[in-house]
């Protein structure tokens, strides 16, 4: 248990302290927590301090949660939150004149604001529903007056909560889409390297599984990589940052997400083809093997290295043909597991010849911040 806790003290010092000291996304989180308690403190300011509203705890409370992780998300947010405080407010507000009685009033309106709570359209803020009547309900403020405070202050709230999220350092999201292209040419090229060396000797299907399970979670990044594209997309929508924040950079186009999906889906064909054919036929692992590591060395080269990825390519399309021959000379029982190969394998090769001219004509422009991918 004490091991267990000074695991978790340490691991928070760490995280606080590349809050600190480097950009990423502990440090995003303390600046959003950051912006939050400031927003929060302003609303209170304007609406407890200043205007002393009778209901003034609703504006600091809405701007608190106001401030999301992305400029569209607060937006949306404060729209279904405002729909969900005044629905709640009316419903209980009618309910109470009707009945005339606290707990029959809530007998009414609770089971009516729950369900609207649960309504999709309104997200995690649906939520709000039945707490913004049970405010009304448990406190009596019921009055056309007090409904006025109510709704002006969650204005006000929301208002204060997309003003700070979208003017202080407003939140993009690009820097995951980044790291995950560059570590996506990487890891295609370790594993081709690494399947690569193996058929040079005997391998087994223990092996060729593990080249197999490799290659799914190449899919899983490339699923990772989708989910990081919407989420950055979605940081840019009625964002400032464009202008504000000139370090932001744009993320990479999204016709290589599906240029990469091809690539990691090809890998993963040849790995599985050699898992179903552990026995290939003679002299065929010889000519695989460097097809393979010249795909790899492709991926793996440096975005400005065009002679180097020039080579590499022609030689990957030498063996291949090499692997071709292969394929009609052999007989009727090896054809089905190499001719299985020899398509993959050309599948990579057409996708990998759209990449190298991607960056060698990104290199030719003098890109050198490019990364591959």
């Amino acid at each position: 248990m004490w091991h267990a806790v000074t695991w978790e003290a340490a691991a928070i010092g760490r995280s606080v302290r590349r809050s600190v000291t480097e950009s990423g996304s502990e440090r995003d989180t303390a600046i959003q927590s950051l912006k939050a308690a400031g927003a929060a403190l302003l609303a209170w300011a304007i609406a407890g301090w200043w205007w002393t509203a009778p209901m003034a705890l609703l504006a600091p409370w809405t701007a608190l949660f106001l401030v999301q992780s992305t400029v569209y998300r607060s937006l949306l947010s404060a729209l279904q939150q405002v729909v969900v405080v005044v629905t709640g407010t009316l419903l209980a507000a009618g309910a109470l004149a009707l009945t005339h009685h606290t707990m029959a009033a809530m007998a009414l309106a609770l089971p009516l604001t729950a369900l609207l709570g649960n309504y999709a359209r309104l997200g995690s803020q649906g939520f709000y529903a039945p707490t913004a009547a049970l405010f009304v309900l448990a406190y009596g403020s019921s009055s056309g007056l007090d409904i006025l405070h109510r709704i002006l202050e969650t204005l006000l709230g929301a208002a204060i909560g997309i003003a700070v999220n979208a003017g202080v350092r407003p939140p993009v999201h690009s820097r995951h889409v980044h790291h995950l292209r560059s570590r996506l040419p990487q890891d295609c090229a370790d594993l081709l390297h690494t399947v690569a060396d193996g058929i040079e000797a005997s391998y087994d299907k223990e092996r060729a599984r593990d080249w197999y399970d490799s290659a799914v979670r190449l899919a899983d990044v490339m699923t990772e990589l989708r989910t990081a594209r919407r989420w950055s997309d979605e940081s840019f929508r009625f964002n400032p940052g464009r202008v504000l924040r000139r370090s932001a950079s744009t993320p990479p186009p999204t016709h290589w997400d599906f240029t990469w999906d091809r690539i990691t889906e090809h890998i993963r064909a040849i790995t599985r083809s050699l898992y179903e054919a552990v026995s290939l036929p003679d002299h065929v692992p010889d000519i695989l093997s460097p097809l393979l590591r010249s795909a790899g060395d492709i991926l793996a080269s440096r975005g400005d290295a065009v002679g180097e990825r020039r080579r590499a390519m022609e030689t990957a399309t030498t063996v291949h043909h090499r692997l071709a021959s292969e394929l009609a000379d052999s007989g009727r029982e090896t054809a089905p597991a190499l001719g299985g190969l020899t398509a993959d394998t050309q599948r990579l090769l057409d996708d990998l010849s759209t990449v190298v001219g991607t960056w060698d004509g990104d290199a030719s422009r003098g890109d050198r911040q490019s990364s591959p991918g």
